[in-house]
């Protein structure tokens, strides 16, 4: 059935290895652009894990075994704040992010079974209706990516990083996946 990717808790001692990863230019040229690359100082005040979550995310380290892979955040959608989400009202609606940390890895099914790994735990609340993204139209990787784990487009919308892709997968179409 394909690798098995699972997630755990992104912890303070995770910090310099994500910073290492978010300079990595397959990650810089989607996450923010070179003008966005981090320093230490700025992941640790931005990516700890007490500061997220009083921003309502919540991190995560992809792991394959033992080996971090990748990263990924899922956050509440609704009052995230800076123009995010603006219209959503139904607080169980909840958007990710994520990155593999190696571009050798890119192309080779990974990103679709983190997403799905995190998909699926997003869904094991009860309280969670919804999770949606929002690639860039021009990263058909992410788009197919995301298509592959059971997100349907929804069409183009402004965001504070310029165009996206809206994709969402609802808790409905999860499960009505599942029991195939």
């Amino acid at each position: 059935m394909g690798t098995v990717v699972t997630l755990r808790l992104m912890t303070e001692a995770d910090l310099g290895m994500l910073h290492e990863w978010l300079n990595r230019p397959h990650i810089v040229e989607w996450w923010g652009g070179e003008e966005a690359r981090p320093s230490l100082e700025e992941v640790r005040q931005h990516y700890r894990p007490s500061a997220l979550a009083a921003e309502g995310v919540t991190p995560y380290i992809a792991m394959i075994g033992t080996e971090p892979i990748g990263y990924a955040q899922s956050y509440i959608a609704m009052g995230s704040g800076d123009g995010w989400w603006e219209e959503e009202t139904d607080p169980g609606v909840r958007g990710i992010d994520q990155s593999l940390a190696n571009a050798v890895d890119l192309n080779k099914g990974l990103g679709t079974a983190l997403v799905r790994a995190l998909v699926s735990r997003l869904f094991s609340d009860p309280a969670v209706t919804k999770v949606q993204t929002d690639p860039s139209p021009d990263n058909p990787r992410a788009i197919r990516c995301y298509e592959k784990a059971g997100f349907v487009q929804k069409g183009t919308i402004t965001t504070p990083d310029g165009p996206a892709v809206y994709m969402v997968q609802t808790r409905e179409a999860y499960e009505l996946a599942r029991r195939r």
